[in-house]
């Protein structure tokens, strides 16, 4: 599959799929007018991908400074297709970067390791520059 970019804007994060080197990487803040529009489109390349990539070893690399509820939900989905590929024999490793002072990301994290526990999560706290 041919790499997915989508530019980052002031209300939605920067996408960069890389399906060639199975990683996916979503960063910036997540606030979109209408996130199931924003989203949709990545949530079916996703679904795509990972209906041909096999049993891949695949990367997730996840740092939102903020996300709104409706981003919260399109994120669940994302996250339930990618727990849903480890499940079926994929290698998932979810890297969630957040500031290290940034409790609620922070807990966020927490709850998704909770709720897909296929996925190999791993925390990783940014400190201020």
């Amino acid at each position: 599959m041919e790499p997915y970019y989508i530019s980052a804007s002031p209300t939605s994060p920067e996408i960069d799929f890389r399906f060639d080197q199975h990683t996916l990487s979503i960063k910036g803040e997540s606030y979109p007018e209408n996130a199931a529009l924003f989203y949709g489109p990545v949530i079916e390349q996703v679904r795509a991908y990972l209906a041909g990539c096999g049993q891949a070893d695949i990367t997730v690399n996840v740092s939102l400074a903020y996300f709104n509820s409706s981003s919260t939900k399109m994120l669940f989905t994302l996250f339930e297709a990618l727990n849903q590929a480890a499940m079926d024999g994929s290698a998932v490793r979810l890297n969630w970067y957040y500031d290290e002072d940034d409790d609620t990301i922070l807990e966020f994290g927490q709850e998704l390791q909770d709720d897909f526990g296929a996925l190999d999560f791993s925390n990783h706290p940014v400190a201020h520059n």
